[in-house]
């Protein structure tokens, strides 16, 4: 049949990807498509494995046109120096609060990743915001992000003394919360802390409900490793 690709014959498949290329550029460059230009760059990395040029495309994609996705993809470009960019935390920061602030699929990833980054301090030369990373966490947390909701458990137990003073209620919410999301170690915390009556009245039955869930969800991460290695 017309238009189908024959993916036994190298030379066609070749033809096929360049096409792609010509393709996903004209849609970037000339119809100033930001998710063309987003298909640019995982084709140049998930086909190219050309690192360096899926980094200027993303450059481009975020700073031009605002595009959540290349925002927060750059920014893990930045943590780790991958195509070429500059090696910072604080340009990878920059790019994760903006992909966090847009509507992109990966946004409340990236609040996540501003969360840790504000939390660790490497990426402010005041070292560790605990305001701006409870803020993060609970705009990623409110949107489904397990971690965040785990980490904020630990900020309220924890406390901190640039003002977050420790509140067990709220550190089991959030650890509930994880649990729900199916987070192992939220799940333990949470039973844990009805098992002591921290920041609840004790209730043994739902200590030991959390904890089965904990090794249920704990029997499943185990599961998947010995797959995934399989």
């Amino acid at each position: 049949m017309a238009g189908l690709v024959n993916f036994e014959d190298e030379k066609e498949v070749k033809q096929f990807l360049d096409n792609l290329e010509v393709e996903y550029s004209f849609q970037c460059y000339k119809e100033n498509d930001p998710e063309g230009c987003q298909r640019l760059s995982d084709y140049f990395e998930g086909v190219k494995k050309n690192y360096e040029s899926a980094a200027k495309v993303l450059k481009h994609n975020c700073e031009s046109n605002g595009h959540g996705e290349s925002c927060y993809k750059l920014g893990a470009y930045h943590v780790n120096g991958k195509g070429g960019v500059t090696e910072c935390l604080k340009a990878a920061y920059s790019c994760f609060m903006r992909s966090c602030h847009s509507t992109g699929k990966k946004s409340i990833d990236a609040c996540h990743n501003v969360g840790l980054l504000a939390h660790d301090g490497r990426a402010h030369e005041g070292g560790a915001d605990v305001a701006v990373a409870r803020q993060y966490y609970e705009k990623a947390c409110a949107g489904g992000f397990a971690a965040s909701c785990f980490n904020l458990s630990a900020l309220f137990i924890e406390g901190n003394a640039k003002g977050l003073a420790p509140d067990m209620k709220q550190a089991l919410r959030y650890a509930d919360r994880a649990c729900e999301l199916g987070h192992v170690w939220g799940c333990a915390n949470a039973s844990r802390m009805y098992k002591l009556g921290d920041g609840t009245p004790k209730d043994d039955q739902k200590a030991e409900q959390l904890k089965e869930r904990a090794r249920a969800l704990h029997g499943l991460q185990k599961e998947r490793q010995l797959q995934f290695g399989e």
